[in-house]
């Protein structure tokens, strides 16, 4: 029987090189972590007055435990002002109000729910902000997963 040539051994040699490191590299590359889940619910209920109203919002955090939160949301009308507020240090810039957690409320784990408030005043009309957000999150109600999936599943062979 004859011996493949001296180049040809050489190139196999090299191919099962390659697929060995191959196959290596892909044993050791770390699982996929889960994705932390995000999402919150918010509810803002006034009691007002002519030019004035006090408000309450209760904030669920939905997704996974935060140690420390930050609210946001507009003021729907231009005449919507802050006055003073509580269980939050809270702020306003032009439209935008933030509030951000105190350290005895920052801790909010999966489904828990803290109430914050504050007194403002208005002019024209006092309609409810639009929307909040969570640490960046818009409140929808639901979790989104903080990473989409992968738009391919990994294989189950290596290749």
């Amino acid at each position: 029987m004859k011996h493949p040539p001296r180049r040809f051994r050489r190139l196999l040699v090299a191919a099962g090189t390659v697929g060995a490191l191959t196959l290596g590299a892909l044993a050791s590359l770390p699982a996929t972590n889960a994705m932390a889940a995000t999402g919150c619910a918010v509810t803002y209920t006034t009691n007002s007055w002519s030019g004035g109203f006090t408000a309450s919002v209760t904030i669920t955090n939905l997704g996974d435990a935060v140690s420390s939160w930050t609210l946001g949301f507009a003021f729907p009308d231009s005449g919507q002002r802050l006055t003073q507020g509580w269980s939050a240090t809270w702020s306003q810039s032009s439209r935008t109000v933030t509030a951000q957690s105190m350290s005895w409320n920052g801790a909010l784990s999966t489904g828990a729910s803290t109430n914050i408030g504050f007194n403002g005043s208005f002019t024209g009309s006092n309609p409810a902000p639009a929307s909040f957000t969570l640490n960046g999150t818009v409140c929808t109600g639901s979790t989104t997963p903080t990473t989409p999936p992968p738009s391919t599943p990994p294989p189950t062979t290596p290749p």
